[in-house]
């Protein structure tokens, strides 16, 4: 099939699941998060913790790329990743962010602002060793972000320590570990009929959540 113009103009669904009010939602928008993540697994949505991790640069410069949900508190929103990755550095440089949630059969998404920071050396030691084997021998081998010769040599690393790791603890690596946002703003959208979406928005101020509708 070709792709037009045309075809992307006229590509639309009108929403109509369900609507959203300053009356019904929490007045902590984590446990607002925490009863809407709840309803997407209750839907059986493919991982509903993908999400979509915004960060920028020094100068300012936008990146964005799909992370996992790994952690949700009063605290804030947790992943892990390579900290010598894009990500990782933009962070080093520029530790703000935004997260991206949507759920498509649902007609929701969630966006997150806030600051980041890296969780404790015991917080990421753990994770790490919940993991899969080959996830964390994946986390060692893979230089993430940089070029690399081809997949072989890569493949033949994680063959080589695979052996050498039998029936042993694998150390988690310096280079690898978790991140919290601390958010300071969480807005919840809720698709509508005609594009009259609502969109309700929580900005931490002076330690309390303010709650206001805004315009679709």
């Amino acid at each position: 099939m070709e792709l037009t113009k045309e075809m992307l103009q006229n590509l639309r669904q009108d929403y109509s699941a369900a609507e959203l009010t300053e009356k019904e939602v929490d007045k902590n928008p984590i446990k607002q998060f925490e009863k809407w993540f709840s309803a997407a697994l209750d839907a059986q949505l493919y991982e509903p913790n993908v999400m979509t991790l915004a960060t920028a640069d020094k100068t300012g410069k936008p990146n964005a790329r799909i992370v996992l949900l790994k952690g949700v508190d009063e605290q804030g929103f947790s992943f892990y990743t390579n900290y010598l990755s894009t990500k990782g550095k933009e962070l080093k440089k520029n530790p703000q962010a935004c997260l991206v949630f949507f759920w498509a059969e649902l007609q929701r998404q969630v966006r997150i602002e806030g600051k980041v920071e890296k969780l404790d050396k015991e917080t990421s030691e753990a994770y790490f060793h919940s993991r899969p084997q080959g996830s964390q021998i994946g986390a060692i081998v893979s230089p993430q972000s940089q070029v690399i010769s081809n997949r072989t040599d890569l493949e033949k690393k994680v063959e080589e320590l695979t052996v050498s790791y039998q029936d042993k603890t694998i150390p988690k690596p310096a280079h690898w570990g978790g991140y919290i946002v601390k958010p300071t703003s969480i807005e919840f959208w809720q698709g509508r009929s005609s594009r009259l979406h609502d969109r309700i928005k929580y900005d931490l101020v002076n330690g309390k959540w303010q709650i206001n509708r805004l315009a679709p």
